[in-house]
């Protein structure tokens, strides 16, 4: 067998080292948080949407407003949301979310869905629904703070 030459174990031993410091977490990164919001929309075919919320983050508290519009909607409703939400400063969930993937999903009442902000905020909602509502597509959502 060859032996190796001390620069190739050298080489060897600072890869490990910075595969391993690269893969260890920094404070640059996101931390999850916890959402509650609790949101009514009514439309006939335009529905529009308000609620008020609250983000925990980081052992801080800090209320916020929602608003938006769907296409497609008929009904009144109001939804009750818990969720997580992955974001580097309370401030970030600020701003307009939009649908990331398959879409609310309507079972028994139950409510899901993933959003995404211009900030790359990430939202994983659930939630009980209460009312009657149709709506095919979910339009978008603002969120602020207060």
């Amino acid at each position: 067998m060859r032996k190796l030459s001390r620069a190739a174990k050298f080489c060897m031993a600072a890869l490990a080292a910075l595969t391993i410091f690269a893969a260890a977490p920094t404070a640059s990164q996101a931390a999850t948080g916890t959402v509650r919001l609790h949101i009514v929309s009514v439309g006939a075919f335009i529905g529009v949407g308000s609620g008020t919320g609250v983000l925990y983050f980081h052992h801080r508290r800090y209320p916020l407003q929602m608003s938006g519009v769907g296409i497609g909607t008929v009904g009144i409703s109001a939804v009750d949301l818990i969720g997580t939400v992955n974001l580097r400063r309370a401030t970030d969930i600020v701003g307009a979310y939009n649908n990331a993937g398959a879409g609310i999903t309507f079972v028994g009442g139950q409510q899901a869905a993933t959003l995404t902000n211009q900030n790359g905020v990430v939202m994983q909602l659930r939630g009980q629904q209460t009312g009657f509502q149709i709506q095919l597509s979910l339009g978008g959502m603002n969120i602020n703070m207060q």
